[in-house]
């Protein structure tokens, strides 16, 4: 059956992935003073993350509208898989339900799965080309949709920025625990548990806490049964490098792809952030 996998625009495409029809973004907005900027095709980085560091206030996001998602769902596949950003970062997996109801108020049944991804940019493209490759395998709708569920549930997500004040700013975090992780130059190890954004470890410097890092990762989800680990860079293409580096020295087997975030991702994680979706 033909299928067509929606994200909103924190699902961080590899360029390969964005080339492929199989796959529409619906874009969130960002707002910077007053600056509002697409979160689309369009979106230039290196231009963002100046107005980023020249604002004294914190950059904002926007959700799609139920209405933008309902048109996504308006297409020849016959199912549609819908993947979003946490609940927990964003309203836009509320937005994506409430535009499935309008689809089919409107147009009837069709086989549509919103899939809070629990996680963001590296665990939405990792959830995506784990569809992509159920789907090639010939299995059908309902069967992918109980195995993602059941991957979105193992998957765990890891972090490292060079900054939390983004972060911070947002409510995610303490203002103490930014405090300390700026003046001691320590670098926190971010993972998300279910959604919801918890310190794991720290190490003084960026490199350490890399290292930290994939240790984390390798013992919790090195032996799991998926067959991708994805990393996300902000700006930071060598810093990716030297992740996936790290990860196949502790002996990781799976495939590892390197995409680069886009707007929301970029907000969040600010310029130099990694993050590890396994």
């Amino acid at each position: 059956m033909s299928y067509k996998i929606v994200g909103d625009s924190c699902l961080d495409l590899t360029r390969e992935m964005r080339e492929d029809r199989r796959f529409q973004l619906v874009p969130l907005t960002l707002q910077v003073d007053d600056a509002m900027i697409v979160d689309d095709e369009g979106f230039d980085q290196a231009g963002f993350l100046q107005l980023v560091r020249e604002s004294k206030e914190c950059p904002k996001t926007a959700c799609p509208s139920p209405e933008a998602f309902k048109k996504a769902y308006e297409c020849e596949e016959e199912d549609v898989y819908v993947i979003t950003i946490s609940s927990h970062l964003s309203g836009s997996y509320n937005s994506a339900m409430v535009g499935k109801s309008l689809y089919e108020e409107e147009h009837g049944h069709k086989n549509i799965l919103v899939i809070d991804s629990e996680s963001a940019s590296s665990g939405e493209v990792n959830l995506a080309m784990a569809i992509c490759g159920m789907a090639d395998k010939g299995m059908g709708f309902d069967e992918i949709s109980r195995r993602i569920l059941e991957m979105r549930d193992r998957q765990r997500t890891y972090f490292v920025l060079d900054s939390l004040e983004y972060l911070r700013k947002n409510g995610r975090l303490t203002g103490l625990q930014a405090f300390f992780a700026t003046a001691l130059n320590i670098k926190p190890v971010m993972g998300a548990e279910h959604g919801v954004i918890v310190k794991l470890d720290q190490a003084r410097g960026v490199g350490k806490a890399f290292a930290k890092m994939c240790e984390i990762g390798i013992r919790e989800r090195g032996d799991g049964e998926e067959e991708f680990a994805v990393i996300a860079h902000c700006n930071a293409l060598k810093r990716a490098e030297q992740v996936k580096k790290e990860l196949e020295g502790l002996g990781l087997s799976r495939k590892i792809v390197i995409t680069e975030t886009a707007g929301v991702a970029t907000l969040y994680a600010g310029d130099g952030g990694i993050i590890l979706a396994m």
